[in-house]
């Protein structure tokens, strides 16, 4: 058994077709097919159903494959540590980002990140909190830019800027000499939620102390903020928006909002990395040109949207 032979049982575990997976490994089908035939016997144990090319796992097999793909990650995670402890910043810095922040805060990131990491170019990934986490502990991320707080110690957080979260409406936001609405004025019943998995979601819920069927959100959900921010544009209820978000959204002049106070009214953006990461040093450096340039930004969305809801 070795590295090449594991690399073809993941290509036709993804594929679930030996001409396909054997054209991702640039190999031909037989070598390929041969190859596996001989891992099956040495391993006893089929590891694919086989229905003419195509495949499928086999019920007794999964472990095997999962197996394969974090020895696969690990020998990637030796290269990439020598050429790391070489050069922390050379090299592609993989990146994971929540949904919720990353339509938001990359446009405006991306050109100091570029400046401050010349040498290093972002792979992007984007998702949700848990399945970044996971691919973060498994070697297929460098770093991750999360809302919550992971509570593992193997990790190491850096809080990069707290933001405030906005009740969001359809009208137009001149409600003179209001600017804010105390979390104990929000009726859960007309929340329109994130679909589950979305910790914004959580937060929501947890913000105005809401059981989850008595928010509309336990029938209406939404998979991203854009669909929330038009469904509530269109009337049908009111939702959570972090302030880059809201700040975004206004421009359009069909919602209006109301920064949110009271206790749990923002959320804390943080990233996070493996403690004794070979890229310490570029996460680092990343995370501080993330804080400054969110930090300016969220200071002058935050003056604008104040001063345009008070109809100043």
């Amino acid at each position: 058994m070795n590295l090449r032979d594991l690399e073809y049982v993941v290509a036709v575990a993804d594929y679930r077709h030996f001409g396909r997976a054997a054209a991702a490994c640039n190999v031909s089908q037989p070598t390929l097919s041969g190859q596996i035939l001989k891992l099956e016997a040495e391993l006893g144990l089929r590891l694919f159903d086989r229905e003419g090319r195509g495949a499928r796992v086999s019920a007794r097999a999964s472990t095997v494959v999962a197996q394969a793909r974090a020895t696969l990650a690990a020998a990637a995670g030796v290269t990439a540590a020598a050429d790391a402890a070489r050069d922390p910043f050379a090299g592609e810095l993989r990146l994971g980002i929540i949904t919720t922040v990353a339509p938001y805060l990359l446009p405006i990131a991306l050109p100091g990140l570029a400046q401050a990491l010349p040498h290093t170019p972002l792979y992007l990934v984007q998702d949700l909190t848990d399945r970044l986490l996971a691919r973060l502990r498994d070697g297929g991320l460098d770093g991750a830019v999360i809302a919550t707080d992971p509570r593992d110690a193997r990790l190491v957080s850096i809080d990069l800027y707290d933001e405030p979260f906005f009740l969001v409406f359809s009208g137009h936001p001149r409600r003179r000499g209001r600017a804010s609405i105390g979390v104990e004025e929000i009726d859960p019943s007309t929340l329109l939620l994130l679909a589950e998995g979305h910790c914004l979601r959580d937060q929501a819920l947890a913000l105005c102390n809401a059981a989850e069927r008595t928010a509309l959100g336990a029938d209406v959900r939404g998979t991203s903020l854009e669909t929330l921010r038009h469904l509530a544009s269109a009337g049908q209820g009111a939702t959570l928006a972090p302030l880059l978000a809201y700040a975004d959204w206004r421009r359009s002049g069909r919602i209006a909002g109301l920064r949110i106070v009271g206790d749990g009214a923002s959320r804390l953006v943080r990233l996070i990395f493996k403690r004794g990461s070979p890229r310490e040093a570029a996460l680092e450096a990343l995370a501080a040109s993330l804080r400054s340039t969110a930090g300016a930004v969220l200071a002058n969305c935050l003056r604008e949207t104040e001063r345009d809801l008070k109809g100043v």
